[in-house]
């Protein structure tokens, strides 16, 4: 993860590899803000736009309704693949908030026990981590992503929702993606990886961040967390949990949008609420920098 400068970019990693990281029960309560900022068309898969329940500009939570896991306010079982930073940090969060967590690393159940005890998570290998789980977060390296089980979702719950928190990052960790390099985005790269759909999110925060800086529906200095998506009912899912734990978000757009919040764009590693992450988004430029090529 970063830890407010440029070159600490690999601290917010998602593999165990990344440095400098180290309840009540889940109810139904108040929730925070999302927006669709409102983006150009450059970039725009635009079909998404027009379905059912997408958010428009200064829409809250709450206000559409819905049928994803997490419109409840209840617990849910939830399965978190890869241990890091960010893994760790939203199983220490997830479980403490009530929720029936599963994590597991590429080392094995063993290697968790600590992680395990503290939390009260179960300790798993990553084939049992999806099992009749309604959310679940693939937070590992890029390079990992196709080392994955096959068949990883076929036994998790119906509607499922998948959760990508991938980065790509060439020189320093996953080395040369062809696809990638070739221009295709990150998510679209997992997601066919993984036979799945997935929701781009906690990409660009700090990990420390899920830990120290929840606060408060409402709340003026709350942050907010950028989130990309073809499915609107499994984007409402994962705004309804980001919001659980203590954060707004801004609907980024489609996946094919996910661009917008890669490293090296104005929103990587920003700290700002609603309007900053909006603005940032809005400023991005599909362009991958020369930092963040092969």
């Amino acid at each position: 993860m970063r830890q407010g400068s440029r070159s600490a970019i690999t601290q917010w990693s998602t593999g165990p590899e990344a440095r400098g990281c180290r309840g009540s029960p889940c109810r139904r309560r108040p929730l925070g803000r999302v927006v669709d900022v409102g983006l150009p068309e450059q970039g725009r898969t635009g079909t998404h736009r027009n379905r059912p329940g997408y958010p428009g500009v200064g829409h809250r939570h709450g206000d559409t309704a819905g049928t994803s896991p997490a419109l409840e306010g209840r617990s849910m079982k939830i399965g978190i693949i890869g241990a890091g930073n960010i893994g760790g940090n939203l199983t220490r969060r997830l479980t403490a908030l009530g929720h029936d967590v599963s994590v597991a690393n590429s080392r094995g159940p063993h290697t968790l026990t600590e992680l395990a005890a503290e939390t009260g998570a179960t300790p798993v290998t990553a084939a049992e981590a999806a099992r009749g789980a309604e959310i679940v977060v693939v937070t590992v390296p890029l390079k990992a992503v196709p080392d994955l089980p096959p068949g990883l979702f076929d036994e998790a719950a119906p509607g499922a929702v998948v959760i990508d928190t991938g980065n790509y990052y060439p020189k320093e960790r996953d080395g040369r993606i062809a696809a990638i390099e070739d221009g295709l985005l990150e998510s679209r790269w997992t997601e066919q990886h993984l036979g799945h759909p997935v929701v781009k999110a906690f990409n660009n925060v700090y990990a420390q961040d899920i830990l120290d800086r929840p606060l408060p529906a409402g709340h003026p200095d709350r942050l907010a967390v950028p989130v990309a998506g073809d499915d609107a009912a499994a984007k409402e899912a994962v705004r309804r949990l980001i919001d659980e734990l203590g954060f707004d978000t801004v609907d980024t757009g489609g996946l094919d949008d996910s661009w917008r919040q890669q490293p090296a764009t104005p929103v990587y590693g920003l700290r700002a609420g609603v309007e900053g992450i909006a603005k940032a988004l809005a400023e991005a430029s599909p362009e991958r920098t020369a930092a963040f090529k092969a």
